[in-house]
């Protein structure tokens, strides 16, 4: 990508905002460096590398990137075996810490969110807590090799501080003595060449002796060190050296510790730089409101609401725009000053952006082309005069993009044909994009010809653009208008300011015909243009707004849908439950009837195994219902008739009207047994074709018809007792001489209470729990006298 086209369309600007947001070095060089990618699988890795990064803020807002130094000085020296300082030490600490806690910080996120590129680079950082740990052992925070460093420097150091506080002590009780206060200019001690002194006055030199370090401007005083102190001074002074020897020797010492691993930190300096580079990018994002876009290596553009990355957001008006899919090339006509150079400015920026992995100021599904190359011919030609210069300097570049381009280009050009006689530079204008067009580039074009309005009709490939301008404000709106060629406003500001109508008019009458008519088309696309616009805004909030209400019904959909689960889950659990209390209930007759037998009752064993064999098909038929609750249910009819084939849901069981019992009940018989049944709870499965007479048996007598059985199911005790007292007394009249009482497993309380009744019954002969086909425990066959 050539330098001067990225200068052109601002993108050094851009990478300028992006080293801010750098937090070490290492970061801000790998910004300054980036340049836009000419590969989609280069732009592809960079720009995932910005969305994880982006991801990670938007969990945990902020990122531990403090700490990180640039020490591949450092390295580099102790590659040489050349000493380190306790400075450069600290560096290398402090990196080794950074790096180890970014690395912990990302691979303990990775285990929540996917994120293969950092934590690829994350996996790469060696802690080496060993090296940091030892670092510093020997070095404080303040850069000074610390006593503990090691045992001899511990001893030398107590040694200077013994040696230290006895020269100190002879020299204050020279300051305190009487006999030399007078001589000395004032009561204190210091020190000159790292050796402790007195100030003497100038005529007591000789008093004390020893060595002259210093004197004052004045020359009245004289820093003397005392003869008494010499001796000291000089052992301090070689204690001292001993200690510079023994720090230059830990310092070499670490230095080689750094040496044995100085790969590795290597390794760890470039993976914190890149790291710190895809979290600049991704701050950078922030900072604009910015998106990743969708990529293609198709030379489509699409941005939705783009915005100029350098103009703030109150000022900014986003433009909408589309490029590559239906036409290759946009034409933007009108006046100066309108807006123009910034629309295409912005376009050709944001796709260097894309280009180079960073996130662009647009709204989200938004579509970013990698091209091979981006030309611009962009100059601020606001003035009328314009000299050959000029003109020949803006046909030089384009001559170089006319070479250099290819399919895979995006051209940029500002004012084409501008700084010449307007209709030779129209028409080359013209011979210039279609030679631009026909190589296959995607093309961006402004001029103010009015010749070039013409042209984009004439042309498939090629679309008029204008920037909207507001007569009202005689201001431009900087609204990109696509698919309407700008016109000149002249008339309209001309009237706007105060200029005769009459002038005005004579104006009008001096242009051709076809051009008045080509402003009138224009304005009237101007108008529908907007028109278009409003509805598509309009249309776009009902479409979001039946986006809303489609995952609210959605949602509302999976809560019913769970909430059925959950209740068809306690239906099958309460069912099996009273299958189980059931079959517990059963088992506990058949022990009673076989201890009955047992006791000399005659009760036959094939009758006990077939009721259990009963019971055993009537679980397996409850287990089933599962299976029928998911079928598709018949359509409830609102009145069955006598005669239908009914389905009793709550038994799951398909039986036959046989009366209306009342206004919500019908008897139903299924099998050999009847029951009232509420008409909620039955669906009819097949009408009859003609209802008989009667659906169940009877028998004839003078009194009528009298049923040979009774069904107490869903009656209390009392009420049972009293059914079963007015029925014998029917079927004694009908001379019946066996009957069938109905009273249902349950509890067993109705079958004791009846069984206990019929014992004290005059006419009753007998009574035995019905057989296979005859109800089983659940009814009671009676031999009437």
């Amino acid at each position: 990508m050539e330098q001067r086209v990225l200068n052109t369309l601002e993108y050094d600007k851009v990478i300028a905002m992006l080293v801010d947001k750098a937090s070490s070095t290492l970061g801000k060089e790998r910004a300054q460096e980036l340049v836009p990618f000419t590969t989609i699988e280069e732009v592809q890795d960079a720009q995932q590398a910005t969305e994880e990064a982006s991801l990670v803020l938007r969990l945990k807002g902020s990122v531990p990137l403090g700490g990180i130094r640039d020490i591949r000085q450092s390295l580099q020296r102790a590659r040489l075996r050349a000493m380190l300082s306790p400075a450069d030490l600290l560096d290398i600490a402090s990196t080794i810490y950074a790096g180890r806690r970014l690395k912990t910080f990302l691979l303990n996120l990775a285990e929540e969110q996917e994120l293969p590129m950092l934590t690829g680079w994350a996996e790469q950082i060696e802690g080496l807590r060993d090296l940091e740990e030892e670092i510093k052992r020997c070095v404080d925070d303040h850069g000074d090799v610390v006593d503990s460093a090691s045992v001899e420097l511990r001893r030398i150091r107590q040694e200077i501080r013994g040696l230290e506080s006895r020269i100190r002590d002879r020299l204050e009780q020279m300051t305190r003595s009487s006999s030399y206060q007078k001589m000395l200019m004032e009561n204190i001690i210091t020190i000159r060449g790292d050796r402790y002194v007195i100030p003497v006055k100038q005529e007591y030199r000789h008093v004390f002796g020893g060595i002259v370090h210093d004197q004052s401007a004045s020359g009245a005083t004289l820093f003397i060190e005392p003869e008494v102190v010499v001796t000291m001074n000089n052992k301090l002074r070689e204690t001292r050296l001993k200690e510079e020897r023994e720090v230059e020797r830990i310092l070499i010492q670490l230095t080689e510790q750094v040496s044995e691993v100085v790969e590795s930190l290597q390794i760890n300096i470039e993976m914190l730089g890149e790291l710190d580079f895809a979290f600049a990018k991704a701050q950078f994002g922030t900072s604009l409101k910015a998106t990743i876009p969708r990529l293609n290596d198709n030379g489509i553009i699409r941005f939705r609401k783009a915005r100029h990355p350098l103009i703030s957001a109150e000022e900014v008006v986003p433009i909408d725009v589309e490029l590559g899919r239906q036409y290759r090339a946009i034409v933007i006509t009108g006046p100066n000053t309108g807006g123009k150079t910034v629309s295409i400015k912005t376009i050709g920026l944001l796709s260097l952006m894309a280009m180079a992995g960073l996130p662009i100021p647009v709204e989200e599904e938004s579509e970013a082309a990698v091209f091979s190359s981006v030309f611009a011919d962009i100059g601020d030609e606001q003035s009328i005069e314009q000299s050959l210069s000029t003109f020949s300097s803006h046909m030089t570049n384009i001559i170089h993009i006319l070479k250099s381009m290819d399919e895979r280009s995006l051209v940029i050009f500002d004012e084409l044909g501008a700084g010449t006689d307007p209709t030779e530079g129209a028409a080359l204008a013209m011979a210039i994009l279609d030679h631009v067009v026909e190589r296959g580039a995607r093309l961006l074009a402004t001029t103010h010809y009015s010749e070039l309005k013409a042209y984009a009709y004439d042309r498939e490939e090629v679309i008029n653009a204008s920037v909207e301008f507001d007569v009202q404000t005689l201001r431009p709106t900087y609204r990109l208008l696509v698919g309407v060629p700008g016109r000149s406003n002249a008339f309209a500001i001309a009237r706007r300011l105060g200029l005769s109508e009459r002038i005005i008019e004579e104006a009008r009458r001096t242009i051709s015909e076809e051009e008045s008519q080509v402003e009138t088309m224009i304005a009237s696309l101007e108008r529908n243009a907007r028109t278009a616009e409003q509805e598509r805004q309009q249309a776009e909030a009902l479409r979001a707004e039946a986006e809303q209400l489609r995952r609210q019904l959605e949602e509302e959909r999976n809560r019913f849908a769970e909430e059925k689960n959950r209740l068809l889950e306690k239906a099958e659990e309460e069912a099996r439950i009273a299958v189980q209390l059931a079959k517990e209930e059963a088992d506990t007759i058949i022990r009673e009837l076989r201890e009955l037998r047992a006791e000399g009752a005659e009760i036959k064993e094939h009758r006990l195994i077939e009721a259990k064999k009963r019971l055993g098909e009537a679980v397996m038929e409850l287990e089933k219902e599962k299976v029928k609750q998911q079928r598709p249910k018949a359509v409830r009819a609102a009145q069955p008739k006598v005669g239908d084939e009914v389905m009793v849901h709550s038994f799951g069981q398909r039986g036959t009207v046989l009366e209306k019992a009342s206004d919500d009940e019908y008897l139903v018989q299924i099998g050999i047994m009847k029951m009232k049944v509420k008409q909620s709870d039955l669906s009819v499965h097949k009408e009859a074709k003609a209802q008989p007479a009667a659906q169940y048996t009877a028998v004839k007598s003078r009194k009528g018809s009298v049923k040979m059985e009774l069904d107490l199911r869903g009656c209390r005790v009392e009420e049972g007792l009293q059914e079963v007292d007015r029925y014998l007394d029917e079927v004694l009249l009908a001379g019946l001489h066996s009957v069938s009482i109905i009273h249902g497993h349950g509890t067993g309380a109705l079958r004791k209470a009846v069984h206990d009744f019929l014992r004290g019954h005059r006419s009753v002969k007998s009574f035995r729990l019905g057989g296979q086909g005859e109800g089983g425990v659940g009814a009671t066959i009676v031999e009437l006298r």
